[in-house]
Parts: C-alpha cells; structure tokens; sequence
C-alpha cells in the first residue's frame, strides 16, 4: 500500500524522475539551486528536499469530511537545498542563528527577504504562559499577517515536537534555500508543497530519515504535514500533502481518509492531457479563510450533527463527527469499517433523493438561498450554545451572518458520488471505446464546476468565464482545481487537441491576449500525473 512506503531518498536526478531522459530538463534548475546554495553559505548543500503542487481532478471540498478524492502531483515543484551548520572555532557563540536548532533560510525570488528564527523550549522564560502546552517547543508564527516564512516554520513546527525532547534531545542549527515554480494562490496547493518540502528539509539534516529503529512512512509524513499546515490557520482535509507525497508518475491517485489513509494508483485513459489554466485571480487561501475556507468546514461538519440527530444516530455531544461517519452510521457501518464503493454510492443516491436533508433548510423556509442564522443553527444541533461554541468554533474563526448547511451537504454527497463514478470510468473503461471514456469524465468534471459554483459558492466569476471559455475551446470537460475563489481550473482535452486549445483560450479569456511564449506557458499549460515528494542526497 502506497501510504505504507518509505519516504525515498535518492542520489541521482534519474532517480527523481525516473530515468535519465527524464531529469533533462530539471537538471539546470536544480544545479542553479545547488550552486546558488553555496554561493550564499559558503559550502554544498547536503541535501535537496522536493515536494510538488498538485491539481484535483475531482472531489473538492469533501476531504474534510472524509470523502475519497482524485488528485495527481504535477511538475510545478518547490524546492528546498539545505545543510547542517557548523560552528566554527572563529565565530561567536552569542548570535541568534548558532543557538540549538536555529534556522537561516533565504528565498531565490528577490521579493522574499532572508529569515533567522530560532526554536525555544516551552520552559523558556521567554514564552508566554498561554503558549506553554504538552509540547517541548515553541515557534512563533503569526496567522494574522502571513509572511512566506511562516509554511517554513510550520513544517519546522512538527519535526521538532515530534522528533526532540527539548532536553539534550536537540536540533542542528540549519541553512536553507527555498525556490519554487508553483503559483503561489493558484490553487495547485503551493502552500502544501511548501510545508512538505519544509518538513522533508529539517528531516533531512537532521539525521530523521536515516533512523534504522524507524523507517518514516509516506502516510506518516501525510499526517504531520497535515498538522503542520494547520499552525498557519488552514484546517486543511489532507488531499494537498496526500497527493504531494503519495502521487505515481503513471497515474491519478484515488486517496481515501477513512477508516484510515488510504492511496490507489488509479489509471487515466491514453489520450486524456489536462490543461491547467490560471484564471489570475489570487486565492489566498489562509487570509479569506473566516469567510471561505474555514467556514466551510465549519458548515459541513455542523451540518453532519444536525443530519446525524434527524436520522436517530447516537453522536457524542463533543464529538466533531464528519459527513462520511454519519452515512457510515446509518448504513450500519462498524467502527474501522469500509461499506465499500458500491454500498458507499448506494446509500449516497438514496440520502440525496429522498427528503432526509431536508432538515437542514432553514425553519419553515420554501427555498435554501439565505440559509440559516447562527442562533438557529445551534438550537438545530441540539446543543448548548456553550457547548457549540468549544466544538464547532473555539479553535477556528469564521464569518458570516446565515449558513448554508443544506446547499454544503448537497455538494459534498453529489461529489463524493462523481469521484466514484470518475474513478470507476478510469478503471474499467466504457465498453473499451476510449472516446466515450473520455466524455463521460468530462460531464463529470463539468457537473462538479456546477456544483462547485452553484451549492459549494466556491468558485468566482472569472472561474466560471474559463470553464465555459474552455468547453467552447474544445476541452470535453473543465473545472475549477483547489479550493477555488480564485486560482486554476483544470480542463480534459483529448490528446493532439492541446496547440488548439490553448490558442483558443489566449484569445478569449482577456487576461490572456497580450500573453505570448513563456509570460503564456506560465499561466496555461498541460500536464501529466508526476512523482511525489522525495529528497535528493548530494
């Protein structure tokens, strides 16, 4: 099983990518980095971490409800070259960046200021008192004002509280040179990539992936840089980092959250190329998340409590339980059970056709499209308004004045069925006729953008104009990729029609039309399923 695999590291760039031929057109830009490194900080650096973005081809918004997705690892990468640093006898022992762990990190893009940060114990006098908890060490990252730095710190965060004790357990003070060619708020989850490949850094020079007595598994490193992204205010689903490091060069990659994390390499037809196509509206991410992102999961999960009471489920009254536990409740599921796809989409239909979600409409509301007041919510959850408060909001801030719980649920069930309905095109094909493969995916696709927009309120106008931009370019099915508000879509053309398609969306999409040659390539591109996370040893 893919989540069971060791962390690779390699020593060749063939390696990396799988063959000599391969590596090609990589090797300057990581021989740049490399070189760079040591222009900097006066020596090689020891190791190259890698993580790349990636794009969803199906399945937004429903990972943090446990939901199975669809995504693949793309070529757009970030990469961190780092080392260990030595003290030498000449230097003073007084300056911040030779303390026990400390941290010199500077970025190839010339907007991006060097950064010295230093870890303390949480028995430092300097921490305050509310920021001491059972864990050894401390960073400060500031989630009110993100700085690039931050996802570094974040990734930093996890490997120091889960590898050293803070005692005379202590990290190495440590260089690093960070450049990336993934956009940033483009939706193919730059912000992810950042924290894997930080993570991957500090493992790396600190001896982390050698240890004999235990073998770092990719599903480990899924699961703390899943915890890791959450110190800058991302409650994030674990699609991003899954697809980033468990990804196959050959394939889309099914991944599954529950029981347990689980990947399957699942193949694309052959003429199937995916277009990647920057709509230039930022989506930040972190920033807006009060009012998107973090809402969402706050709508959702509410929404599962309130589904889960009318249906006569037993739910704990702390208990955060997602969409995917209450289908799995009332289809009978025991505890580390997987109903499996046919039973999963079975009882998907059956909750969406009947009149069950009704129940989270608004009080004797005809329509759905102003949604619920918070007072209202909480008096449909059956719980205190104390209690709601320390579940569903006391570690998120969200925004909003009216919920649209029944418009969520909507979303995440009719997509969690188009993953399996995708997936399942992709495995066993329609009747061998590839053509036909091909269109179903993009209705699928399609109905997702639809939903997206529609239920999920996830995407823009701009987003909107490229998908439909895109379909009247040739493309068999497009959506957006991300969390949306901004950032890509992702659209299926068949193979040979690429040169067409792209030229097509140049002259329609008005940001697009003074592009010409690589200003164009770095906004519209076609890609193919790529390698996951990985470090390279010099």
């Amino acid at each position: 099983m893919i989540a069971n695999e060791p962390i690779p590291v390699y020593t060749t760039l063939a390696e990396v990518f799988g063959s000599a031929e391969a590596s090609l057109p990589y090797a300057a830009r990581w021989n740049d980095v490399a070189k760079e490194f040591e222009k900097r900080f006066g020596r090689k650096p020891s190791y190259i971490a890698r993580a790349p973005g990636r794009v969803n081809l199906i399945g937004e918004h429903i990972d943090y409800a446990l939901f199975g997705v669809l995504p693949a690892a793309v070529d757009r990468d970030i990469l961190i070259a780092c080392a260990p640093r030595t003290l030498l006898p000449s230097e003073h022992r007084t300056e911040a960046h030779h303390e026990p762990g400390a941290v010199v990190v500077e970025n190839l893009h010339p907007k991006y200021t060097r950064q010295i940060f230093v870890p303390a114990s949480k028995k430092s006098a300097s921490i305050p008192e509310e920021e001491v908890h059972a864990e050894a060490w401390f960073l400060d990252i500031n989630t009110k004002e993100l700085r690039w730095e931050s996802y570094v710190k974040a990734g930093y965060y996890g490997v120091l509280n889960q590898h050293f004790t803070g005692a005379e357990d202590l990290p190495v003070p440590v260089d690093l040179l960070v450049t990336g060619s993934v956009p940033a708020g483009s939706g193919l989850s730059s912000s992810a990539a950042m924290v894997v490949a930080s993570t991957l850094a500090f493992l790396a020079t600190n001896g982390k992936l050698d240890k004999k007595e235990h073998i770092l598994t990719k599903g480990e490193l899924v699961q703390l840089s899943m915890r890791n992204e959450k110190r800058v205010g991302v409650n994030s689903g674990g699609m991003d980092q899954a697809a980033s490091i468990m990804s196959d060069p050959s394939s889309a990659l099914q991944i599954n959250f529950y029981p347990t994390l689980a990947a399957l390499a699942v193949p694309l037809p052959t003429r199937a190329v995916f277009v990647i196509a920057n709509s230039l509206v930022v989506s930040d991410k972190v920033s807006s998340a009060k009012r998107c992102y973090n809402l969402r999961v706050v709508e959702t999960l509410v929404a599962a409590r309130i589904l889960a009471n009318s249906l006569g489920l037993t739910i704990g009254e702390k208990e955060k339980v997602t969409l995917r536990e209450v289908v799995g409740l009332y289809q009978g599921e025991t505890e580390g059970q997987d109903m499996g796809p046919v039973a999963l989409e079975k009882t998907l239909s059956e909750l969406l056709n009947s009149d069950k979600l009704d129940i989270l409409k608004a009080f004797g509301q005809q329509g759905c499209d102003l949604g619920v007041t918070m007072e209202a919510m909480i008096k449909m959850s059956g719980l205190s308004k104390a209690i709601f408060d320390e579940v569903y909001l006391s570690w998120v801030e969200i925004e909003a004045t009216h919920f649209q719980l029944y418009k969520r649920v909507k979303h995440v069930f009719s997509e969690a069925l188009r993953v399996l309905s995708f997936q399942n095109v992709c495995l066993q094909g329609l009747a061998g006729d590839e053509a036909e493969s091909l269109t179903r995916l993009g209705e699928l696709m399609n109905e997702s953008q639809e939903s997206c927009s529609q239920l999920f309120e996830c995407s823009c106008p701009e987003l909107d104009e490229l998908t439909r931009l895109a379909r009247e370019a040739g493309a068999v099915g497009s959506r957006l990729t991300g969390a949306g508000w901004g950032g890509c879509t992702v659209s299926l053309v068949p193979e040979g029609q690429v040169d067409a398609f792209v030229r097509k969306v140049k002259e329609t999409y008005g940001p697009y039309k003074s592009l010409e040659g690589q200003a164009l390539n770095e906004v519209i591109f076609a890609t193919k399923p790529g390698r996951g996370a990985c470090v390279y040893k010099l």
